[in-house]
């Protein structure tokens, strides 16, 4: 286990952690923002040398979080998952210290009561499973898996109708949890607690939601894939190659940035590399990520 897999934040009596699968990602920005360049990049100098390298290139990573609340323990995501094949090679095969890791930062598997999905791409969906003697078995079977309603029919329709890209997760991923009976389907207002509950914030997939824990007066919340990299609080209008509807994503950012900037709310970003999170706060006439 590499300790710098984990960190942890306490926000009134909630405490979250998050874990590491792959961990400061360099791409070229026009990944994530089509006419984009590194020169771009370098004019929002906070950025480095944690979210961009200094030639500006974007670092992302891919992790998920787990937090404890009210007596519920829930995984926010799960990840990419050992042993699978994707449709890119980084992140095939992996072999990764995920459970350990768990238990390390104080969040046994066998502890977790949820697993809340924030939206049904691989990368947030892999350990919701995983592969015991050739056979794809529930990670967490003693936990309810919580789908969003919406989310769930916009990918069953994909599957009936063809997808947009790889679509193998939901057979290794989302279906054994299915065949188990383990699933809920929720929607965007519900609550997992009194102290963490969910925005809807759609775009990125049309069920995508992120999630927001009150406690004691303090405030955080876990982005999902509103946005990939801090870049884009700095520019939440332009749109991102990601986003399955690009300019609803760009208005559910532009919202989320006014919501919680000068907040002291801790915006936890689940694609943010390490130090992961921050508070929003003005930069002239846009916003960043003051750490």
């Amino acid at each position: 286990m590499a300790a710098e897999h984990i960190r942890q934040w306490r926000v009134g009596d909630v405490d979250i952690a998050r874990i590491v699968e792959v961990s400061g990602f360099e791409d070229d920005i026009s990944m994530l923002l089509p006419d984009a360049t590194p020169q771009y990049v370098q004019q929002f100098g906070w950025l480095a040398p944690h979210f961009a390298t200094p030639d500006g290139r974007m670092i992302i990573s891919f992790q998920c979080f787990v937090l404890r609340s009210k007596g519920r323990t829930a995984m926010i995501d799960t990840c990419i998952g050992n042993d699978r094949k994707r449709e890119f090679d980084v992140f095939c095969n992996l072999q990764s210290t995920f459970l350990e890791d768990l238990r390390s930062a104080g969040f046994p598997a066998e502890q977790v009561t949820d697993v809340l999905c924030t939206h049904l791409h691989f990368d947030h969906v892999g350990w919701n499973t995983r592969l015991v003697d050739g056979k794809w078995v529930p990670t967490f079977p003693q936990a309810r898996y919580l789908f969003g309603r919406r989310e769930w029919q916009h990918w069953t329709h994909l599957r009936d109708t063809g997808g947009y890209h790889h679509m193998d997760h939901l057979q290794d991923s989302i279906d054994p949890i299915l065949a188990a009976g383990l699933e809920e389907f929720i929607d965007a207002d519900f609550r997992l607690t009194d102290e963490v509950s969910l925005i809807a914030t759609p775009g990125h997939t049309p069920g995508h939601v992120s999630v927001l824990i009150e406690s004691r007066g303090e405030q955080a919340v876990i982005t999902g894939d509103l946005m990939h990299n801090p870049i884009q609080i700095a520019v939440p209008a332009t749109e991102a190659r990601f986003d399955m509807d690009k300019s609803q994503a760009a208005r559910t950012r532009c919202d989320f940035v006014q919501r919680f900037c000068n907040t002291g709310t801790l915006v936890i970003g689940s694609h943010f590399p390490e130090p992961t999170a921050g508070v929003i706060v003005p930069d002239g006439q846009a916003w960043r990520l003051e750490i």
